[in-house]
């Protein structure tokens, strides 16, 4: 419990004593002043916020609600009753405070990932140093226990990280020289001496801090809906109340002012719109902090809302479906070149190049390319890659490419990415490589199906290789042999499409920039470490694994739940009471439980998006 919900706590605790003591008083005028001092103990500081909202002209809000209510029940001489109005509420805010802290929990979680210091070597000793002042290049060291405080590579050591704040993946990862580790993991092992690749400003932790804390300022339809909607509400509702204290004396006979003013004050009581106010907005902060213990961060409660209403979810291929770690199978050389030549020929040309089929080339021509023998590399987006490798014109592609070049080629009927290797005017050879479909990949799309989700598949691939990996996934529809425009057009299409639904396109977030952001939903796939896939996405899942996105539906859908039964039960309960108020069929005691009862339950409710999701 934090040190205002301690005061709060024995603020309550006072108020109550007092209240007992003025019970047992039977002088009046001792009682009375009993009564007084409870009540401003406990409710000094809403009097203080409608004061304070009344000189700034925002009159109507809960405070002043609550002020008027008890104020009026005092002025009719039903001081315990005001009390005890007051009271109830300063318990209820205590549950909200409690609520909130509760929920702020697993973000905060999130947030201890936030480095204190870094690790530095001066003058031969090792020093703590801010990680503000670490500049690209330089030395730090990360010891056994601490927190990686920047994005880098590994000079020396090797050791085990655990990123469980990161993607929620709790086995931890084995690291070594050359691995390229992250800010916010935690070094368990030996020490580690790094070289920082990022300045701390741009480093995954800060872009992810960032992101959370920015979350909550993008509200969901439901959260504005209940802002517009408290905004016309309580203004209505004082005024129904004066009508209801003044119109019946007036023009009924034998209608007392003393009763109607009891009743228009009940009124008021119930009419607190903080079972809503707090309730929804707390239900989408719940969903977006349980989501992000589980390695999902979502960029506001209005992306949470919207990925509930998923019709349709559009797939890239390599690195979201399949591990995008690609191996040379076998190479079939034209003739004028070994297999060997043909694989060193498409290294070379491939030298610059960061795509994962580049990689694996240089993989399997197994030495140091030498950046001399390449000049003048050309990305021929969607098609492959143009280069001068020991002066000769060299294209490395796909059939695409080669149609350009009117140049014929060998057929090749198995699975895999087909790349070619030809001059200007000669078919030189083709090389297979194959990529393999990710574990969950299956469980995923069936899960998706299984709630009503419509399945499609854009790639660059080659149709056969497409095909094949849409066929043992279950996937519905499959596009294949796109160029970046051709995805945006077809999703474009896809879009158009009046049974779609809301489009969640998923993608790695940096070679699919333009269909993550054209599509209702983008969400990137296997963001870690990369700045474009956190800027460009709504949605970040921080590890490889597709199967997150149906828990972040499963998530969304919960979270919708929980809000839209908080608004029916709430509004119902005010309605019904209301009417029963405005008939004088009601106690004050009865109007606490509709304004305070029924907020503390919606809170209760909407706890429940902290809790994790379980398939349906």
């Amino acid at each position: 419990m934090t040190r205002g919900q301690k005061k709060r706590l024995i603020r309550i605790i006072v108020c109550a004593a007092l209240l007992v003591i003025a019970y047992l008083m039977p002088q009046p005028t001792v009682r009375l002043v009993l009564f007084g001092a409870a009540y401003l103990l406990v409710g000094y500081d809403v009097i203080l916020k409608s004061l304070r909202g009344i000189a700034h002209g925002q009159v109507f809000d809960e405070n002043f609600l609550m002020l008027v209510a008890t104020v009026g029940a005092f002025l009719i001489g039903q001081y315990p009753e005001g009390v005890f109005v007051m009271l109830f509420y300063q318990i209820g805010e205590l549950f909200q405070d409690i609520a909130v802290a509760r929920s702020r929990r697993s973000i905060a979680q999130l947030m201890d990932i936030r480095p204190d210091y870094v690790n530095i070597m001066q003058d031969g000793e090792m020093i703590q140093s801010d990680p503000d002042e670490v500049a690209v290049g330089d030395v730090f060291y990360v010891k056994p226990g601490e927190k990686v405080p920047l994005d880098a590579v590994i000079l020396e050591g090797h050791s085990a990280l655990d990123m469980a704040a990161l993607t929620g993946e709790s086995v931890p990862v084995s690291v070594s020289e050359g691995t390229e580790i992250l800010s916010g993991s935690v070094n368990l092992q030996g020490l580690l001496q790094c070289r920082a690749t990022k300045e701390f400003g741009e480093s995954t932790v800060s872009k992810i801090l960032q992101l959370v804390e920015e979350a909550s300022d993008k509200k969901s339809r439901s959260e504005n809906f209940i802002t517009r909607f408290a905004h016309y509400y309580t203004p209505t509702v004082v005024i129904l109340a004066v009508l209801l204290a003044v119109i019946p004396p007036l023009l009924v006979p034998g209608a007392e002012w003393k009763d109607w003013i009891g009743r228009a004050l009940i009124f008021l009581v119930i009419s607190c719109p903080c079972a809503l106010v707090i309730s929804v907005p707390l239900s989408f902060f719940g969903g977006i902090g349980g989501a992000s213990s589980q390695g999902i961060l979502i960029k506001g409660g209005n992306y949470l809302e919207a990925l509930a209403r998923t019709g349709t979810v559009v797939f890239d291929k390599t690195g979201t479906l399949t591990r995008g770690v690609f191996r040379v199978q076998y190479c079939l050389s034209a003739g004028r070149l070994s297999n060997e030549e043909l694989i060193e020929t498409a290294a070379l040309a491939e030298t610059y190049s960061s795509h994962p089929i580049a990689q694996s080339l240089q993989q399997a021509y197994g030495k140091a390319v030498d950046p001399e023998r390449v000049k003048d590399a050309e990305d021929l987006s969607g098609r492959g890659i143009s280069a001068l490798v020991d002066g000769e014109r060299i294209y490395v592609g796909n059939r695409k490419l080669m149609d350009e070049l009117h140049l014929g080629t060998e057929a090749c009927s198995d699975m895999g990415t087909v790349v070619y290797v030809a001059t200007p005017t000669e078919y030189l050879g083709l090389i297979l490589i194959a990529d393999e479909i990710k574990p969950d990949a299956e469980d995923a799309v069936a899960e998706l199906k299984a709630g009503q989700i419509r399945t499609i598949m854009l790639t660059g691939d080659r149709e056969e290789a497409a095909q094949d990996v849409a066929h043992r996934l279950g996937i519905d529809r499959c596009y294949a042999g796109l160029l970046p425009a051709d995805k945006v057009a077809r999703m474009e299409a896809i879009l158009k499409d009046p049974d779609a639904g809301k489009v969640v396109f998923m993608g790695d977030g940096i070679n699919d920039a333009p269909v993550l952001s054209r599509a209702d939903l983008g969400v990137a796939m296997g963001a870690i470490g990369s700045d474009a896939a956190i800027e460009a996405a709504d949605i970040v899942i921080m590890n490889d694994e597709p199967g997150k996105l149906a828990t972040a539906i499963r998530i969304s859908r919960f979270t919708l739940r929980i809000v839209k039964e908080n608004i029916i039960f709430a509004i119902g309960v005010k309605v019904l009471f209301l009417i029963l108020a405005a008939f004088g069929l009601t106690t004050i005691w009865m109007g606490v439980f509709a304004d305070v009862g029924v907020a503390v339950l919606a809170i209760l409710n909407a706890l429940r998006c902290l809790k994790p999701v379980k398939e349906s």
